[in-house]
C-alpha cells in the first residue's frame, strides 16, 4: 500500500519571493498581476512533482489570514516594526488566492494563527497518522518541525532538506533550534532574544546545557562576561522569545487531512483563471506536460502580458543627507534588518580600503529601504597603524552574522548598483548574497550606445536624478594627500556612503518599470542578470600563471626588442626614439621621403597602425619592423611584465575583473589584466598563453565557438548555401571560395575566409582592400560577387540599416538593444562608422547572449553530473577556459558541449548547429 504523502506549501513565502522576481507587470484590465503570475508559475513547477514516487498524495497551501495572531496578545511589540505591504501587491493577495483554487488546490487560513501554526497542527495530525510530510518552504522557523518522515523542500534552488540541514546551518537538532531562535531573537519579527548572542553563540550554549531553560539557570555559575551579564539580565525577554518563537500544532484543523486528497487539476478553473488575467503563454501550454509548462513559463513571463503603463506616483522627496544614520549599536542594526526584511526590496553597497575586490579590506556596509531612508554600518574604520583611534563602531564578525539571514533570504531583493563586485567581497566573508537586482546592468540593458556618458551610478544619477552624488575624491583627497576610506570621519563617510545606497535604489524604482514597459525584460531577467554571480565567482577564483615562464619570455622579449630597434636604427641611417610619434615622423615621410604623411593639429605625422601597415603594403621594411617592435614591446609591458605584478600574493593567482557593461554589443571585456587581447595567431601570443596554467593533478580545458558569428549570419540572414554548409559540417570558407572563385586553393580560401568576417563588419571596398592587398576595384568586384552568390546578406545588411535609421537602435535574437544616435550624423565617417557598427551588432550581440546563457548554465549542469570540482576561469570571447582534474576531461566535456551547442534555447530555434571545439593540456596554450 502507498504512504500517503502530504505537501504543505508555505503560500506567503512563495508571494513575496514571486513579487520580487518579477517586473511590476499588468493583465489585460490593467491591474498589476506580476505577483500572481510568479506565484501562478511556482505552482505550476511544483505540479511536477505530482505523480512522482516522491511526489504527493495530499496538498494544501497555507496563507496567512491577517496580521494580529495570538502571539500579538502574548507581546504587543511583536512584528511591530513591519512597514505595510507594497501599494501594488495588497490588490494581488485576493487573485493569489483565486489562483490557487484554479489549480482546485485547498487554500487553507485561519484568523488569529499564522501560516506556520496551520502547517505544524497538519504535520503533526499527519505524522501521527503514519504519514509522510514535506513542508514547501525555506522558512527558518518551519525547520522546528523536521524530524523522521518530515522534511522541507526550497523549489527556488530544488533541495530537500532534512535534520543534517539543520544541524549545518545552526550547529544543533531541529528539536533544539527554538531554543537557538529564542537566544538569538529574530529582527524581522521583533522576537527580542538576548543582545549580543548571535547564531554560534546560541548553538554553542545549547549544544553546552542541552536547553535554553538550563543554560539560563546555568547563567550565574558562568566565568564572568558581558554574556553572562546578558544572559541574567534578559532571562525573561528569553523566555518570553522562546513561546513567541514556538510553533502552535495543536489547533484545530480547518479542513481534515482526507479532504486534502490530490485527484488531479481540473483544466476548466485553470483555463478561465489563465483566459481572465491574459496570461496567453500559459493558456497555450495548458494541454503540454507540467515538465515543458515549467520550462517555458521563465521564458514567457517576459512577452505573456502588455507592459504596465507607467505608475502614478508622487516624484522622491530631493536627496536629503542630513536623514542618513551612523548605525552604531546592535539595537539601530536590528531595526533596519527588520525594516529591509518586511519590506522585501534593499539596496546594498561595500566600502573597502581598495578597489581590488580580492585583497580589498571591508570598512563599512549600507542599506537603503526608500528616499533618505538610508543607513552606514561602519565595521572597519581606524588610523594606519595600531595606535591611532578607533571610533565607536561595531565588530564586523557580529555585523556579518547578523546581515548573512537578511542577504541570503530568498524573500528579499538586494539591489546594488555593479553588485558583483559586492557579490565577492561578501562571499569572502561567507554570505551568499541572493536575489539580486544590478542597477548598472539594467541601465546598459536600456541605454546601450545612447549619448549617456555612462552607466555609472555617478552619471545615471544626474542623467536620470538630476542630482550630483560625492566625489570619492572629495572624500578622500587626491594624490599625495590620499587617505583610505577606513580613515574618513563616520560623518563624511556616512554622507557620501549612505548616498550611494539612496540613489541606487532610486535607480532601481525608475529602472525596473522602465526595463518591463520598454522590452528589456529578456535580455536582463534571462541573460545577464543571472551571470552577474557567475562572473564573480570566475574573477574570485582567478587563474594560476607561471611566474618563472613569464620571466623568461620577458628577458626574450628585451633582446628581441633590442634587436630590433638595431635593424629599425640601420634602416633610418640613424639612431631615434622609435617610441616618439614626433621623430617617427621625421624619419619615416622627412628624411626616408615615403609618401602618405599627413600632419594633424599638433604639427607631427600621423604613424598610427593604419599608416604603417600601409607604407608596409608599399614595401617599406621599416614599417614592418616599427609593428614588430610595437607589438613585441606591448606585450612585453602589458602581459609578461604587468602580469608578474599582478598575482596576487594570498592565491598565487591571476584575477581578471569583467565589465557586463563595458562593450556595446554586450560581448564581455576584461581588465585589470586585460586577458582578452593577447594574440591567439601568433607563436607570440601562444607563449604568454602557455604561461597560464593548471595546479598539480589539474589540467586547463578550453571550448570554443566554431565560426558562431558566421553560422548566426546564415541563420539570421537566412543564407541556404551557408546553412546547408553548416549543417553538413563543411569548411565554410572552403564552400565560399568555391562560390566566389570556382576554386579552392590557399590562396582562395584565404581569401573567402577575409570577405566572409569582413562582410558581416559592414566593411567598405577600401577597407576590403587594405586587407586583401588589392586595387579598391577589385575588392568591390568581389563584394558585389559575395552579394549575388548570397543574396540574403545583403537583404539583411540593408534591412538592418532601415531599421536602425528608423528606430535608432539594433536588436539582438534576445532582445537585446543597442543604440546609434549618429546612424544620421551629417558627418559622413560618424555615419559610416554607425552604419558599420549596426549591421554587426545584431550578430555580435547574440553571439554575446548565447555565450552568456551558456555561462548561466554551466556549473549547475555540471554539478548535476557531479563535476563539482570543475571551474569555469576566463571567458574570451567565443571561448570558455576550465580547470578541472585530468580524471573528469571526458565526462566533462560531454557536458560543456551539450550546454553550449544548447545555449540559444529554449528562447531560441537556430536553423544551424552550433559547433563546440574543445582541447585540454597543463596549460592555456596546449589547449587549444
Amino acid at each position: 500500500m502507498t504512504q500517503n504523502h502530504l505537501y504543505l506549501v508555505d503560500g506567503s513565502g512563495y508571494i513575496f519571493r514571486a513579487y520580487h522576481q518579477l517586473p511590476p507587470l499588468t493583465n489585460k484590465h490593467g491591474q498589476p498581476v506580476g505577483a500572481v503570475y510568479g506565484y501562478t508559475t511556482m505552482l505550476w513547477k511544483l505540479a511536477e512533482e505530482l505523480g512522482k514516487a516522491e511526489g504527493p498524495t495530499h496538498l494544501a497551501v497555507v496563507l496567512d489570514k491577517g496580521s494580529h495572531t495570538f502571539r500579538n496578545d502574548m507581546y504587543d511589540q511583536y512584528k511591530a516594526n513591519r512597514p505595510p505591504a507594497p501599494e501594488d501587491l495588497v490588490p494581488q493577495f485576493p487573485m493569489i488566492r483565486d489562483a490557487t483554487r484554479a489549480f482546485s488546490l485547498p487554500c487553507i487560513e485561519e484568523a488569529g494563527f499564522e501560516a506556520d501554526d496551520i502547517i505544524a497542527s497538519y504535520t503533526k495530525a499527519a505524522v501521527a497518522q503514519g504519514w509522510k510530510v514535506t513542508i514547501v518552504s525555506s522558512d527558518k522557523d518551519l525547520m522546528q518541525l523536521i524530524q523522521p518522515g518530515v522534511d522541507m523542500y526550497d523549489t527556488m534552488r530544488n533541495e530537500r532538506r532534512g535534520a543534517d540541514y539543520v544541524m549545518g546551518k545552526f550547529g544543533v537538532s531541529p528539536e533544539q533550534l527554538g531554543d537557538v531562535l529564542a537566544l538569538m531573537g529574530d529582527s524581522v519579527d521583533n522576537v527580542p532574544g538576548i543582545p549580543g548572542i548571535g547564531p554560534k553563540t546560541a548553538a554553542k550554549l545549547i549544544t553546552e546545557y542541552g536547553s535554553l531553560e538550563a543554560a539560563l539557570e546555568a547563567a550565574p555559575t558562568m566565568k564572568k562576561s558581558k554574556m553572562q551579564e546578558s544572559l541574567i539580565a534578559h532571562a525573561d525577554m528569553a523566555r518570553l522569545s522562546r513561546r513567541l518563537v514556538a510553533l502552535h500544532d495543536a489547533m484545530d484543523l480547518p479542513e481534515p487531512l482526507d479532504d486534502l486528497t490530490l485527484k488531479g487539476i481540473p483544466p476548466e478553473p485553470l483555463q478561465q483563471f489563465l483566459d481572465h488575467h491574459g496570461f496567453k503563454s500559459l493558456l497555450a501550454r495548458l494541454g503540454a506536460p507540467a515538465a515543458a509548462v515549467a520550462v517555458a513559463a521563465a521564458s514567457a513571463v517576459v512577452s505573456d502580458m502588455a507592459p504596465p503603463p507607467p505608475p502614478v506616483q508622487d516624484a522622491a522627496p530631493p536627496i536629503d543627507r542630513s536623514q542618513y544614520e551612523t548605525v552604531v549599536d546592535e539595537i539601530a542594526l536590528d531595526r533596519w534588518i527588520a525594516e529591509a526584511t518586511a519590506l522585501g526590496v534593499v539596496a546594498v553597497d561595500t566600502e573597502t580600503d581598495r578597489l581590488d575586490a580580492i585583497s580589498c579590506e571591508l570598512v563599512g556596509l549600507c542599506l537603503s529601504t526608500g528616499p533618505n531612508r538610508a543607513c552606514y554600518i561602519p565595521v572597519g574604520h581606524g588610523g594606519r597603524d595600531m595606535f591611532a583611534e578607533r571610533p565607536q563602531q561595531l565588530d564586523r564578525a557580529l555585523v556579518l552574522a547578523k546581515l548573512k539571514p537578511l542577504l541570503e533570504d530568498d524573500a528579499v531583493l538586494k539591489v546594488g548598483q555593479n553588485i558583483k563586485y559586492d557579490l565577492i567581497v561578501l562571499r569572502r566573508h561567507g554570505i551568499d548574497v541572493a536575489p539580486y537586482d544590478d542597477t548598472m546592468v539594467m541601465s546598459f540593458n536600456l541605454d546601450a550606445g545612447q549619448s549617456l556618458s555612462g552607466h555609472g551610478m555617478d552619471e545615471a544619477a544626474r542623467a536620470h536624478l538630476n542630482h550630483e552624488c560625492i566625489a570619492f575624491k572629495d572624500v578622500v583627497g587626491t594624490g599625495k594627500s590620499q587617505i583610505s576610506f577606513a580613515e574618513v570621519p563616520l560623518d563624511k563617510a556616512t554622507a557620501y556612503a549612505a548616498e550611494d545606497a539612496d540613489v541606487t535604489l532610486r535607480l532601481w524604482t525608475l529602472f525596473r518599470t522602465r526595463v518591463a514597459n520598454e522590452g528589456a525584460s529578456r535580455v536582463y531577467q534571462l541573460v545577464d542578470r543571472p551571470l552577474v554571480s557567475v562572473v564573480a565567482g570566475m574573477e574570485q577564483r582567478g587563474i594560476k600563471v607561471d611566474r618563472e615562464a613569464l620571466s623568461r619570455l620577458s628577458a626574450e622579449f628585451t633582446a628581441g626588442i633590442a634587436a630590433l630597434e638595431g635593424e629599425i636604427h640601420e634602416l633610418a641611417g640613424q639612431p631615434f626614439a622609435i617610441g616618439s610619434t614626433q621623430q617617427l615622423g621625421a624619419i619615416l615621410f622627412d628624411k626616408m621621403g615615403y609618401k602618405g604623411g599627413k600632419k594633424g593639429k599638433s604639427g607631427a605625422y600621423s604613424t598610427d597602425v593604419t599608416v604603417l601597415e600601409q607604407l608596409k603594403a608599399q614595401g617599406a621594411e621599416i614599417a614592418g619592423k616599427i609593428l614588430d617592435w610595437r607589438q613585441l614591446s606591448k606585450l612585453k609591458s602589458t602581459y609578461t611584465d604587468a602580469l608578474q605584478a599582478q598575482i596576487n600574493a594570498d592565491t598565487g593567482r591571476v584575477h581578471t575583473s569583467y565589465s557586463l557593461t563595458g562593450a556595446q554589443t554586450g560581448r564581455l571585456s576584461s581588465t585589470d589584466p586585460n586577458l582578452q587581447n593577447i594574440p591567439i595567431r601568433t607563436e607570440i601570443g601562444r607563449q604568454i598563453r602557455h604561461a597560464f596554467v593548471a595546479e598539480p593533478g589539474n589540467v586547463i580545458l578550453a571550448a570554443d565557438y566554431s565560426q558562431i558569428e558566421l553560422r548566426l549570419a546564415a541563420h539570421m540572414a537566412d543564407v541556404p548555401a551557408l546553412k546547408d554548409a553548416f549543417a553538413k559540417g563543411e569548411d565554410i570558407h572552403a564552400a565560399t571560395a568555391q562560390q566566389l572563385f570556382g576554386e579552392v586553393n590557399r590562396d582562395t580560401r584565404g581569401r573567402a575566409k577575409t570577405i566572409n568576417f569582413a562582410i558581416l563588419y559592414g566593411i567598405s571596398r577600401w577597407g576590403l582592400a587594405a586587407r586583401l592587398e588589392i586595387p579598391p576595384e577589385e575588392a568591390q568586384d568581389m563584394i558585389s560577387r559575395y552579394y549575388e552568390r548570397f543574396p540574403g546578406i545583403s537583404v539583411y545588411i540593408n534591412e538592418t540599416l532601415e531599421k536602425a535609421r528608423e528606430r535608432g537602435y539594433t536588436e539582438t535574437l534576445f532582445g537585446r538593444k543597442t543604440w546609434f544616435p549618429r546612424i544620421k550624423a551629417p558627418v559622413q565617417h560618424e555615419r559610416q562608422g554607425a552604419e558599420r557598427a549596426a549591421i554587426n551588432a545584431p550578430i555580435q550581440g547574440t553571439s554575446a547572449d548565447i555565450i552568456k546563457r551558456a555561462m548561466a548554465r554551466m556549473e549547475p549542469a555540471l554539478a548535476a553530473e557531479g563535476l563539482g570540482e570543475v571551474k569555469m576561469l576566463l571567458q574570451v570571447h567565443d571561448e570558455l577556459v576550465f580547470e578541472l582534474p585530468e580524471a573528469d576531461v571526458a565526462a566533462a566535456s560531454a557536458v560543456i558541449r551539450r550546454v553550449m551547442e544548447g545555449a540559444a534555447e529554449p528562447l531560441v530555434k537556430l536553423s544551424v548547429p552550433l559547433g563546440v571545439e574543445i582541447g585540454h593540456g597543463p596549460s592555456w596554450g596546449a589547449a587549444h
